[in-house]
């Protein structure tokens, strides 16, 4: 959901309010109101992060050394880049010594070390066309996609779910033996499933909750890590 007023600091109250406008929704205001005054979107741009989503990788990556110099790193539904913009930093792609491809259904603003794709990842030959721009397989899978919300709890955690069991299935086609895969899940019981479906792939899988997720989120991040390779589902 995208806010459609703009709001200014006070200079008496240290939490900044909104007026509902007459073209702006009740959930509109109060998506502009979080975003006034969360310090994640304020410490974002002050750093020049593409978005408050960056600190949910780094912090992911800080706990689990996610990120390599060298690595081939993929990231689906990448707009505006702030995952991107992290792992081209932390595995040197800028420097040639590793890759970053992002992945999305809308154009990206250039970022350096990263090659952007308008791409259906569920394009049947996405995943060659992928690997042709790695030039081979992937070290890291990522997505923080979510889907469109309806309002319903049910149905958005469904939907959720499965965008990333779409995601999880992507990976498996384009990772290299021990690597890794990342996404958003959320809070809601079918999950588990998609724990146990991951677990069959790798050795080690997590929920994690970085701080940057609001606390009042369902959201939650899936690790996996040491992807056993493609053998077991070909045999399948």
């Amino acid at each position: 959901m995208t806010g459609t007023g703009s709001g200014r600091e006070g200079g008496r109250s240290l939490k900044q309010r909104v007026k509902t406008a007459k073209k702006r929704t009740v959930s509109q205001t109060r998506w502009l109101e979080r975003q006034l005054n969360d310090p994640y979107v304020a410490r974002a741009k002050r750093e020049g992060k593409r978005s408050r989503a960056a600190y949910k990788i780094i912090e992911i990556d800080e706990k689990f050394g996610l990120f390599k110099p060298g690595a081939r790193v993929v990231d689906l539904g990448a707009a505006p880049g702030g995952w991107s913009q992290y792992a081209a930093q932390k595995v040197k792609s800028e420097e040639g010594r590793g890759k970053v491809v992002g992945i999305d259904l809308l154009p990206i603003d250039p970022i350096a070390g990263v090659l952007f794709e308008v791409m259906d990842f569920n394009d049947d030959d996405a995943p060659d066309r992928l690997k042709a721009m790695l030039g081979g397989d992937a070290d890291i899978v990522m997505s923080d996609m979510a889907a469109n919300t309806t309002g319903h709890k049910k149905t958005d955690h469904l939907r959720i779910v499965a965008l990333a069991e779409l995601a999880i299935d992507f990976a498996r086609q384009v990772l290299a033996p021990g690597g890794a895969f990342v996404a958003k899940v959320f809070q809601g019981g079918t999950e588990n499933q998609l724990l146990a479906d991951l677990k069959r792939d790798f050795t080690t899988v997590r929920h994690v909750k970085p701080a940057a997720s609001r606390p009042d989120s369902a959201e939650l991040y899936v690790l996996a890590t040491g992807f056993r390779g493609r053998r077991e589902h070909e045999e399948d």
